[in-house]
């Protein structure tokens, strides 16, 4: 590993995709997004060197950082020793239950996200979306784009219409590799994800939703007709004023959630 990649005394791992936020506009910039109130429980998943916790951690009432590098743990106790709302949770993201934190107060979740575990690590924060207030992520500008993305574009598939099922997704700003150190192959972003209290399209059977989306995007050429076949006729299709002749890019969250209604429907009779 070339010494690079040595940020204040610490190696930065490719493993764990560490890139640390340097650049202070930046840092001050996402703090300001966050707007933490002094009765916040907040959640830092990768808190890294600190750089965005020490900017929160005297204005919130809790701060906990999920950390899965032994390496940084030590330097981040050390950090905030004097600190009695931080609390350091050893763990990994994808596996840790961030709904125990939460209690009778929903969390407000931040963090610079690992580009190889972003899309596994919002589905599992989104299966635990009651006890989450918002989410502010740092993640690779095309994994925002492809959230943020509305029907008719290249970026909109799986990701785009399971997150706006369940989220308002707002793309706020990018930040450019410079702002790290060591600086990424990649532009990033900073997107917003607030759960919905009421969900805008609901269905019964959320995983039948999933299965759905996920068989319309698993072939994007594919017709409705040929990617839907398991799930929905043409004639079921027609009925609910969509071409069976259209493909899954076309379709708006809320003709999805339409075909799944109608599946559940005909299950039902």
């Amino acid at each position: 590993m070339s010494k690079s990649r040595m940020v204040q005394g610490h190696q930065a791992r490719k493993r764990f995709g560490q890139n640390f936020l340097s650049d202070n506009h930046y840092i001050q910039r996402i703090v300001e997004s966050i707007t933490p109130q002094a009765n916040d429980r907040l959640v830092e998943i990768g808190p890294g060197l600190g750089a965005i916790t020490e900017h929160l951690v005297d204005k919130v009432a809790e701060l906990h950082v999920v950390e899965l590098d032994r390496d940084l743990i030590p330097r981040l106790e050390q950090k905030f020793a004097g600190h009695d709302n931080f609390t350091i949770h050893h763990s990994d993201a994808l596996k840790f239950d961030f709904s125990q934190l939460a209690s009778n107060e929903q969390i407000r979740v931040v963090g610079n996200l690992p580009y190889n575990i972003s899309t596994p690590l919002i589905f599992h924060l989104l299966n635990q979306r009651e006890s989450i207030k918002d989410m502010y992520f740092m993640l690779q500008k095309e994994v925002v784009e492809r959230i943020c993305a509305q029907p008719g574009t290249s970026s909109y598939g799986r990701l785009s219409v399971m997150t706006q099922y369940y989220c308002q997704a707002d793309l706020l700003f990018l930040v450019p590799p410079g702002a790290f150190q060591p600086p990424p192959k990649v532009e990033s972003a900073i997107v917003r994800l607030q759960p919905y209290d009421n969900l805008p399209f609901p269905v019964g059977d959320e995983k039948l939703l999933n299965q759905i989306v996920t068989a319309a995007f698993g072939q994007r050429r594919k017709t409705l007709r040929n990617s839907l076949k398991n799930f929905i006729d043409e004639a079921g299709l027609e009925q609910l004023g969509i071409k069976p002749t259209e493909r899954a890019e076309q379709l708006s969250l809320a003709q999805f959630v339409d075909i799944c209604r109608k599946i559940e429907s005909n299950q039902a009779d």
